[in-house]
């Protein structure tokens, strides 16, 4: 089996793994998962993270052909649009990012000026869609219920399941968003569970479960069917269901949701200006 070699970047202020993900045999790498800086208080963005994989790539001459979402996150920006104008590469995510479009589309009444239809980005993969970067063949395995357009990356030994999983000792991802579902969050990883047991599961975020010290951004299909408190082997769908829904009724709101949602559904791109040239992010009151 191909072995990619992975590089990983941590944003401590929203708890976030972004990578690169390149091809041993060649200059070629993929982009998962980035962040854009937000100082939410000031409303100013920054590209202190970003800036790190485009020296990181720049220093080792690579050649990005891949800037990978696994999802709409809400809990970060995406810096897709900043890292493709310094870096090329064609942007990607789920087919199903129309049904969040819609949804918040919706919510923050986004207005005829936004298309729907997904074609912000350059590639929407549907289940088992393939791609390369360089010579490493990479497939796509559809997991929602995080967000109904969620994606797992499974290229060569690596699988990138964004917020499908996390470590062991932190179970799974919240399903109260709108679009979540419990149910078919169980299911999505029960797909992510049947890969090859020695497959390296890399995560897109950690929050160091009580007692441990360190951050966690890699862990295998082995040890999650062995470990995970929430979908580890023997656990029965109405378990987790139960369990999963008890927890999401205790979380509070990402602290980022209101801006990622809205640049983030935008494939990283800001709204459009408004008629003073300023740009503006929308706060629903008592919408969510």
């Amino acid at each position: 089996m191909q072995q990619p070699i992975v590089t990983h970047f941590f944003d401590e202020a929203t708890n976030t793994f972004s990578y690169v993900v390149k091809d041993p045999g060649s200059d070629a790498c993929a982009i998962i998962d980035s962040v854009l800086d937000f100082d939410y208080a000031a409303g100013r963005t920054d590209v202190r993270s970003a800036d790190e994989i485009v020296r990181y790539v720049q220093d080792n001459g690579l050649v990005v052909e891949w800037i990978l979402e696994t999802h709409v996150h809400a809990d970060h920006l995406s810096a897709a649009p900043y890292l493709q104008e310094r870096l090329g590469g064609k942007t990607g995510i789920g087919a199903r990012i129309i049904e969040v479009q819609e949804i918040f589309g919706k919510a923050f009444n986004a207005g005829t000026e936004f298309a729907q239809d997904g074609s912000q980005f350059g590639q929407l993969f549907e289940e088992g869609d393939r791609f390369r970067i360089g010579a490493l063949e990479g497939y796509v395995l559809h997991t929602p219920g995080h967000t109904p357009a969620c994606l797992t990356y499974v290229i060569g030994d690596a699988a990138f399941v964004g917020d499908t999983l996390f470590a062991p000792d932190s179970g799974t991802a919240r399903c109260d968003f709108p679009g979540g579902d419990a149910k078919v969050l169980y299911q999505s990883v029960q797909k992510v569970l049947a890969l090859p047991v020695e497959t390296r599961i890399f995560l897109c975020h950690d929050y160091k479960a009580p007692g441990r010290d360190e951050y966690q951004h890699q862990t295998t299909v082995a040890e999650q069917r062995a470990r995970n408190i929430h979908v580890r082997e023997g656990m029965a769908e109405e378990e987790f269901v139960r369990l999963r829904t008890e927890r999401d009724a205790t979380l509070d709101m990402p602290r980022l949701i209101l801006p990622s949602v809205q640049v983030n559904m935008r494939a990283g791109e800001m709204p459009e200006a408004d008629q003073n040239g300023q740009v503006y992010l929308k706060v629903p009151v008592n919408r969510f």
